[in-house]
This record gives structure tokens, C-alpha cells and sequence, in this order.
């Protein structure tokens, strides 16, 4: 071989190993990624059905009911609702009438299974998805509105 083909062979191999690379590190990722989805786009059937997904909004009053460790509660974004089933220890800051986002999946019977549950950190806080879906929701009261953080800025 001359020393111009043994220099294109080395370089197709490395383009070869560096795509390659890239390809499973863009698999890696795109398995990886937790998309967010409201109550009502749930309610849609526009989350994905056997995948992993993040949906927020607020714990409905009157609907946590506590079984040994498992708790049930619905989510709402003041349009639709969903409910959930969550086996473990919850947020201290859990409540009622609070900001929630659970990650989990659909179970067959329409339940959102969570196997994560966190809670907004303080009064003025919620998570700037679970704003955006109560907002677009059009039914947010005034006092909500006024204690929602968008991306962090107040």
C-alpha cells in the first residue's frame, strides 16, 4: 500500500470510530430524556404510553389518601386531572393545594405511576413547567398567578 492509501484508510477509520461514537452517545441521550406534560395533554393522550415522563401542576384538596407507604393523589392543572400512585416517602413540603411534579409512567388502569416526587421549595416557587401548564390552563386564580416563578426570576 502506499503511504497516501495507508493515510486515507487511518482517516476513514477514524471518522468510522468518531461516528460510530456519536451515534450511541445520541442514543444514550435521547433514551435519557424525561419530557414534562400537564394534566390536560395527559388527559389528551399526548404522553407517551410505556415511557418515563415528568407531569406537574397542583395536588387537588381532599385527594391524598396515605396506604402504609403508598399514597395516592390527584394532580391538576385546574382544567383537567390526573391521578397518581406513589410508593415512598414524600417531600416534607408536600400538601394539598401545592405545587407538585411526579416522574413516572401510565399504568394500564390510567393511574400515573410515580417513582419520583418533588415538591416546590418555598411559597413563591413552583416549577417553571408546572407554571407554564397552569397558566395555559386560563383558570388560574389571582393568588397563584401572582406567587408563580417563571425560570427562576420572580
Amino acid at each position: 500500500m502506499k503511504p497516501r492509501q495507508k493515510r486515507a484508510m487511518i482517516i476513514v477509520g477514524v471518522l468510522s470510530a468518531v461516528g460510530v461514537a456519536v451515534a450511541l452517545v445520541l442514543n444514550a441521550f435521547n433514551s435519557n430524556l424525561v419530557f414534562f406534560y400537564s394534566p390536560t395533554q395527559v388527559a389528551a393522550n399526548e404522553a407517551p404510553q410505556g415511557r418515563t415522563f415528568r407531569i406537574g401542576g397542583l395536588v387537588e384538596e381532599g385527594t391524598v389518601a396515605r396506604e402504609g407507604v403508598t399514597v395516592r393523589f390527584v394532580v391538576t392543572d385546574t382544567a383537567k386531572t390526573v391521578p397518581v400512585r406513589y410508593t415512598g416517602i414524600l417531600p416534607d413540603l408536600f400538601k394539598e393545594g401545592k405545587g407538585v411534579v411526579a416522574q413516572g409512567q401510565i399504568g394500564p388502569d390510567g393511574v400515573f405511576v410515580a417513582r419520583e416526587v418533588l415538591a416546590k421549595h418555598d411559597e413563591n416557587y413552583m416549577p417553571p413547567e408546572a407554571a407554564e401548564a397552569l397558566k395555559n390552563a386560563g383558570k388560574t386564580s389571582t393568588h397563584n398567578a401572582s406567587t408563580l416563578v417563571v425560570e427562576g426570576k420572580k
